[in-house]
């Protein structure tokens, strides 16, 4: 679709039951979205265990594929990204952040080795210089510097510094869409405010839309452009972040608000969590 940056149409996943029956679970179920290549955003999309939230990030992710519906990036349908060349062409612009920063990482590797070997693959750098200067580049951009990653192993860092650096490591390829599920959840309560605000500035400041997974309102109020709220596997409301939560209209949403978030604005806190577990 002309102008959309991602256009997520319809889409469906289903898996099989299991090896004794026939019953077919329906993870996602007819969800779709858009986002504007010409206007950077956070868009968030929010569920309790189970909601389809996950599922749906992996398949824009492209690493599933949907059992109907289509994504198209940048106007390319993802069924159609078959070749090694292709798929790389994909990754380059649309990076993942997970969940949990010390499973991302190898701890008996160096977190420099990383960088520089997504420096190589993911930025079609060569030159050691190139390299080292695109991973500081990146770590700059997320309060840190290659002279304090150099050498160091994943065990060495706070999980805030770890998060950031995988957060370096997904923009060194200079991406245009990041997909963050649930990267706060496994983080101190005292660093998720700087994720968070981190998140945002690299909205602004380098024009990278966001789609941000999470099970936490509280958070999703503080972030968001836009929202959709899902459930067993439907979007039951969707639209600008403070219009849908400050006055939602599904009964779902409702019950979410009232379960997690407080009526006083100035109690609404990042990180704060709201009793449901995370996809």
């Amino acid at each position: 679709m002309s102008g959309a940056l991602l256009d997520v149409d319809n889409v469906v996943r289903t898996y099989s039951g299991g090896l004794l029956t026939r019953r077919r679970v329906t993870a996602v179920d007819g969800v779709s979205l858009r986002l504007d290549a010409a206007r950077p955003e956070i868009f968030t999309i929010v569920g309790e265990s189970g909601s389809g939230k996950t599922t749906l990030a992996r398949m824009i992710l492209n690493m599933i594929a949907p059992s109907a519906g289509t994504i198209r990036f940048d106007g390319t349908d993802l069924a159609t990204i078959r070749s090694s060349r292709a798929r790389l062409a994909f990754m380059k612009r649309v990076q993942p952040i997970f969940q949990n920063p010390f499973e991302s990482f190898n701890p008996m590797k160096r977190l420099d080795r990383y960088l520089f070997a997504t420096g190589r693959r993911m930025a079609g750098l060569s030159d050691t210089t190139a390299i080292a200067d695109a991973a500081d580049t990146a770590l700059r951009s997320v309060g840190l510097s290659l002279a304090e990653i150099r050498g160091r192993y994943p065990h060495e860092l706070s999980g805030g510094q770890l998060q950031r650096v995988a957060i370096a490591r997904a923009l060194i390829s200079k991406p245009a869409l990041l997909i963050a599920d649930e990267p706060v959840s496994m983080i101190d309560a005292s660093l998720r405010a700087s994720i968070v605000n981190l998140l945002r500035d690299l909205r602004d400041r380098l024009s990278v839309s966001i789609i941000y997974i999470t099970h936490d309102l509280a958070t999703a109020y503080y972030i968001s452009d836009r929202i959709m709220i899902m459930r067993h596997g439907k979007a039951v409301e969707a639209g600008d972040a403070r219009t849908v939560l400050d006055d939602p209209q599904h009964p779902y949403s409702q019950l979410l608000k009232q379960s997690v978030l407080s009526p006083d604005p100035q109690h609404r806190t990042v990180g704060r969590q709201g009793g449901s577990s995370h996809a």
